[in-house]
């Protein structure tokens, strides 16, 4: 079919129905809403489009710049259609925190501003709030930008109410269960508001990743207070997965279906089977079996970073045999002592950007976590005769990293209640 904007291709995704003896449900048929179809690579392309549509014309004519929180695909999206029309972008999020993914954004010129949130940043005055920021902005230049507001503003809504959810229906009739990951919840609430208005039936179910744990595109039930659009009486159940199953599920998607699907995905086809499993839904239909529809929401390659730190056995490495609990621990004040000593001490701070200049360890370098990573991909790059003390907001995140130097012969450490443990024990913080 030929299209003369690639604008006219976002939306009319594939739905496509997955084989019972593979996905092992019986007198279910679960079928998959392919959104990796779209244009840019995800459901977000709708959003994206709805949210600018009605709106493009005059931001460009009145040269406005386009704000939006987003640290993934509709930051992305945003960014494509702004350019397309000339017109400026900037994303502001607590943290990109899969590497592909800021990589991208990079590489379209995405002008992201990454605040340190309350869980990086020790000092309590620094802005930490990505709404706020925003709202700041706004209201010192009036009439300079626009904001879309994709998790308050109800064209999010729309987009899934008059076009996936009247796809889905076109494609499959009556739907008894519609799973999908929680984030703005628009996919959710849009489409399954349609569906119930054809089966008052239909069940909804939305997904959230365990509380400490991380699966990119959608938020814990405690971060959920934050989002506007967000209805908990809507959704039938709201079923918590942690990564290693959505890895597992997605795992089984691509090898076992053929589809290349990311994590969140992955997330809600484990929450799916789950369902359908555990209630003995199955058959429950007088007329046929159970129809299951699962938002899928992206594809495997952007996260690949994600499952390989996840993961490392799946690209033939062994597992770090190094465990955050396995780090040796230092005080604030053996860290103080050892300089003191004239020792060669190398304190190494993980947090973001604007968490370091907010306050951190006098004289300490800021490598974010996800960099460093990176380069220990390509080798230990402290020396042996340094002792290295590696901090983070309070110590968890960074253990890991000072186990791991440790196992290489390294004098690593981690500090002990990280950087806000080295405050609280009166100690100063610099700024930059």
């Amino acid at each position: 079919m030929r299209y003369d904007s690639v604008l006219d291709m976002i939306g009319d995704t594939p739905l496509l129905r997955l084989d019972p003896a593979v996905h092992g449900v019986p007198d279910a048929q679960i079928l998959l809403k392919l959104e990796s179809a779209n244009p840019f690579g995800s459901v977000k392309d709708r959003v994206a489009w709805a949210l600018l549509r009605d709106h493009i014309g005059e931001i460009a004519e009145e040269g406005r710049v386009v704000l939006e929180a987003s640290s993934g695909n509709t930051a992305k999206a945003l960014q494509i259609i702004a350019s397309m029309h000339g017109v400026g972008f900037r994303a502001f999020t607590n943290r990109v925190r899969v590497r592909e993914v800021r990589e991208m954004l990079t590489l379209l010129g995405t002008d992201v501003t990454e605040m340190p949130g309350l869980s990086e940043c020790p000092d309590p005055t620094a802005p930490n709030d990505v709404f706020g920021v925003i709202g700041d902005l706004m209201d010192g230049e009036p009439g300079r930008y626009h904001h879309t507001s994709q998790y308050t503003n109800e064209d999010n809504l729309r987009a899934h109410y008059e076009q996936t959810g009247r796809e889905i229906y076109r494609d499959v009739g009556p739907v008894d269960l519609l799973v999908g990951g929680l984030g703005t919840t628009g996919s959710t609430r849009g489409a399954a508001t349609y569906l119930r208005e054809r089966n008052p039936q239909t069940a909804v179910v939305g997904v959230v990743a365990a509380e400490g744990d991380f699966i990119p595109g959608i938020r814990s039930a405690a971060e959920m207070w934050e989002v506007g659009l967000f209805e908990p009486g809507f959704y039938d159940a709201i079923t918590v997965v942690d990564s290693a199953d959505a890895i597992v599920a997605s795992l089984e998607l691509a090898t076992r279906h053929g589809v290349l699907a990311g994590p969140t995905t992955g997330a809600a086809y484990a929450a799916t089977r789950e369902r359908l499993l555990s209630e003995s839904v199955a058959g429950s239909r007088r007329d046929g079996p159970v129809t299951a529809v699962v938002i899928a929401c992206d594809r495997m390659e952007p996260y690949l970073s994600y499952f390989r730190h996840r993961r490392p056995d799946l690209f033939g490495a062994a597992s770090d045999p190094a465990t955050a609990e396995a780090a040796p621990m230092a005080a604030p004040e053996d860290v103080e002592a050892w300089i003191a000593a004239g020792e060669h001490v190398v304190v190494v701070d993980v947090r973001t950007a604007l968490a370091f200049r907010a306050g951190h360890i006098p004289g300490a370098i800021n490598l974010r976590d996800d960099l460093l990573e990176q380069i220990l991909e390509a080798g230990m790059p402290f020396s042996e005769a340094s002792r290295v003390v590696f901090a983070c907001p309070t110590g968890d995140r960074s253990a890991r990293f000072a186990a791991r130097a440790a196992a290489t012969g390294r004098q690593a450490y981690n500090l002990a209640g990280g950087v806000l443990g080295w405050r609280d024990s009166g100690r100063p913080l610099a700024g930059v």
